[in-house]
């Protein structure tokens, strides 16, 4: 026992001993050491990174139970076109004994404020059926959930609120006492019954109160399902489509002619937007990881062949070869694990700083991003794999009689083996091609963003403020009502000192404006109607975004406010409804625009015929790439939703105006909070989903591109300086018999030639073989031949510049002293 005992203690003794040999040594080669480290760190780290976020919010966003089963529905028409669905109460009740379907829930968002108090504040407010809880299967944080009596059936729901974590926090400063208290909403008191998980955000809502469901046909809501275990989208449909062809047939003014349903997860709209983002970024980031280790490979590789002499004496001193094998073994481990742990941190960082600009509105509320341990150790596992392999190299060569050979020579001759240039050589030109590619990705995203930077937005978006109006419940439901208060709001704001001029408009500015709206001619049958973007705005819109008029006039100030049924479209549309003749004068007519109080009011004979009178300039009304979709927009009055928005145009900075503003607006209605957040049509320009995915790509790729050229041509410089350490002799006698010192600088310089060259014909092959690939990375721009030349000229200077130095030395040695060295 003893003997064992002995045995065991003797082991980590050695053990001990083998990894502060390796620190020392480590220590002792500090730039092989930093770089290496570097070389994993940055590595490890953007791989573990980029796919955390993958899995966070492509893979796993929700924190609801069985969130892959979760869908909601809408009606494409015939052009594919999606269209909302809403359904009344017995219409709920339908859908819910469908076999395919698990559960369903039905929920309106309403805007609210807070009152009671000294400061206002507007709320976003999701009424929700009361089986919500046993839904989305959240337990509550606090308190309880939604139940039952909450709305029994027949009567009216009980006046209790759910919070969510950020307005707990924001309103009751995270007070674990709120259970219990009152918060009056819109003049009414609600008890707090709970305080949902810092996750759960469905809608985007504040607070959450539950929804009584009536059976008037008129009552309509939005609603979600849940499908059984192992039912898939595929398979209910047909089921689903026969309910809902019923449905048309009982109300076929909501849903297009000739439609299908439209099965979509919860997460399907963020894949779709966001999904082939990021999957590019991961195979930038997975080729990085492959340059980490490749770098590393060559480093271990050159630093095992400057060893083989020092291996060799250790050996011929009485040292076994699994004594060798053992210590070699330690230091590529404790190197690999250094870098794995520099790696980790690394991957805090990007995660945190990937975060920080990930698109708003790209991926779900619900999303929480944290390290993805699995891929961190698969990562760390192909480092440690690398260090092994590599590392081991020189000890594997000793196992080979060569000891007298390495002795005799200090190794000159084994480090310069074919086998061993060989693997450099591989290495090397593997290393620049990946680093090629890289670039060109990179050059191709800053391309296209700069390129989305510079597109022609068709309006100005300068010094413009965009400022929500959301209307509370049971506020200004009359229409002359609703139009003398937003013009009270328009003129208030207006008189400010610094306010140049202030336009209302239903659908806010571009370039996402108005919903889609089929438009009928004159003449033409139902099946030849066509759709274009509606908006409703007051008559000097179009100055304060300085759209210019194309043709015709617009309408002014008095025919504004009566409401005048007149039209003006944009070219886009004039050019594809009126291909050979002008729109100016020609009668259109919009049949879904009806009154449907409280929400929606309008004008007697609203859906009535509209005369066009004018022709503007094309603006972007379907984000910053697609082309501009035809565009209508009437008078603001003619038919109003529940709220509008204030385009304030300053002559100052606008954010400036921001608390004036709000006075005025409160001055109008004391009730009514305008948002936190009031963007600039600038801010909202960049916040779009195109635009800050492509700032997020040409970020990350640039920076992941200049890490890989950094470590490629740190490696070939290792190389290079260790052949000018091992050739020294050599060089030393070419001098001395007769050499030009410009021939031995050419020798350094073409020795490494061969492999920069396949790398860079591998890197450029690579490049024109995923055209496709860097077409999406560049949001369309593709790979333009004078930027591959361009990636090309800077490898080669690079390489050039990095080999120019270890040469210069070489071609600078004083041949006695090189001779003297051997």
């Amino acid at each position: 026992m003893a003997v064992r005992y002995r045995a065991k203690s003797s082991e980590t003794e050695h053990l001990f001993k083998d990894i502060r040999f390796a620190i020392r040594q480590l220590w002792k080669s500090r730039a092989f050491t930093f770089t290496a480290v570097v070389s994993l760190a940055l590595g490890i780290g953007a791989t573990t990174a980029v796919f955390s976020v993958i899995y966070a919010v492509l893979l796993h966003p929700f924190p609801y139970v069985a969130a892959d089963r979760i869908v909601q529905i809408s009606a494409e028409d015939k052009g594919g076109n999606p269209h909302p669905v809403f359904l009344t109460g017995t219409q709920l009740q339908q859908l819910a004994r469908v076999n395919c379907v698990d559960a369903a829930i039905a929920w309106l968002n309403w805007e609210l404020n807070t009152t009671g108090t000294d400061l206002p504040e507007d709320v976003k407010a999701v009424f929700i059926t009361s089986n919500a809880s046993r839904f989305f299967g959240v337990p509550p944080a606090l308190g309880r959930g939604l139940a039952p009596a909450d709305a029994p059936p027949g009567h009216e729901a009980n006046a209790v609120v759910l919070l969510t974590d950020s307005f707990w926090s924001r309103h009751f400063n995270r007070n674990r006492q709120v259970i219990g208290r009152t918060l009056e909403m819109a003049h009414k008191p609600y008890t707090v019954v709970g305080v949902f998980p810092p996750r759960f955000a469905f809608n985007g809502g504040d607070v959450y109160i539950p929804l009584a469901i009536h059976y008037d046909p008129a009552g309509l809501y939005s609603f979600s399902l849940r499908l059984k275990p192992g039912v898939t989208a595929g398979a209910a449909r047909p089921e689903l489509q026969s309910l809902f062809d019923r449905f048309a047939t009982q109300t076929p003014t909501r849903y297009p002619d000739r439609f299908h349903i439209h099965l979509e997860r919860l997460n399907d709209r963020y894949v779709r937007s966001f999904g082939r983002t990021l999957y590019l970024l991961f195979g930038a980031v997975a080729l990085l990881l492959f340059i980490g280790c490749a770098n590393l490979s060559i480093l271990l590789l050159a630093r095992g062949a400057a060893r083989q002499g020092e291996l060799a004496v250790r050996a011929a001193i009485g040292a076994s070869r699994a004594r060798l094998l053992r210590q070699l073994l330690t230091e590529s481990v404790t190197l690999s694990l250094i870098g794995a742990s520099f790696g980790v941190l690394a991957a805090y960082a990007i995660i945190a700083g990937i975060v920080k600009w990930l698109p708003a509105y790209s991926v779900a509320r619900e999303a929480a991003v944290e390290l993805n341990l699995p891929v961190l150790a698969f990562s760390v596992f192909l480092a440690l794999l690398t260090g092994v392999i590599f590392g081991l190299s020189p000890a594997l060569q000793m196992i080979r009689p060569q000891l007298e050979q390495a002795l005799r020579s200090g190794a000159h001759k084994i480090a310069g083996g074919r086998r061993a240039k060989r693997t450099h050589n591989i290495l090397i030109g593997g290393q620049i091609a990946l680093t090629l590619l890289l670039l060109t990705a990179a050059g191709a995203s800053v391309e296209g963003f700069r390129q989305l930077m510079q597109v022609h937005l068709g309006y100005n978006p300068l010094n413009t403020l965009d400022i929500n109006i959301p209307l509370h419940t049971n506020s200004h439901v009359a229409q002359p009502d609703r139009a003398a208060y937003f013009e009270a709001l328009r003129s208030r704001v207006a008189a400010l000192p610094g306010v140049a001029s202030v336009a209302l408009s239903s659908n806010g500015a571009p370039p996402y404006s108005g919903p889609a709206q089929h438009v009928e001619l004159m003449g033409k049958a139902a099946a030849e109607w066509r759709q274009a973007n509606l908006n409703l705005v007051s008559a000097n819109y179009f100055s304060t975004l300085d759209i210019p008029l194309a043709g015709g006039r617009i309408w002014n100030s008095q025919e504004d406010r009566r409401a005048a049924r007149l039209a003006v479209v944009n070219e886009t549309m004039a050019r594809q409804f009126w291909p050979d003749r002008s729109p100016i004068g020609q009668p259109i007519r919009l049949p879904q625009l009806k009154p449907q109080p409280p929400y929606h009011v309008a004008v007697p004979n609203s859906d009535g015929w509209l005369q066009i009178i004018g022709i503007v300039a094309d603006s972007r009304n379907d984000g910053l790439l697609a082309p501009v979709e035809p565009a209508v927009y009437l008078p603001s009055t003619l038919w109003m939703d529940m709220g509008t928005d204030l385009l304030v145009h300053a002559r100052t900075p606008p954010l400036r105006l921001v608390h004036a503003i709000r006075r005025e607006i409160a001055r109008v209605d004391p009730d009514q909070q305008v948002p936190a957040y009031t963007p600039t049509l600038q801010q909202l320009v960049e916040m779009q989903p195109e635009w800050q995915q492509g700032r997020l790509i040409a970020a990350l790729c640039g920076f992941f591109a200049a890490t890989a050229l950094t470590l490629a041509l740190i490696g070939l410089s290792s190389v290079v300086s260790y052949s000018v350490a091992q050739r020294t002799n050599e060089f030393g006698i070419r001098l001395a018999l007769g050499a030009s010192r410009e021939n031995v600088l050419q020798t350094v310089l073409f020795s490494v030639l061969p492999s920069v060259a396949a790398g860079l014909a591998a890197g450029t092959l690579l490049a024109l073989g995923l055209d496709r690939f860097l077409t999406k990375l560049g949001q369309g721009t593709g790979s333009h031949p004078a930027l591959l030349l361009a990636v090309v000229c800077l490898l080669l200077c690079g390489c050039a510049a990095t080999c120019a130095l270890p040469a210069w030395r070489a071609a600078s040695l004083d041949p006695t002293a090189a001779l003297r060295q051997e």
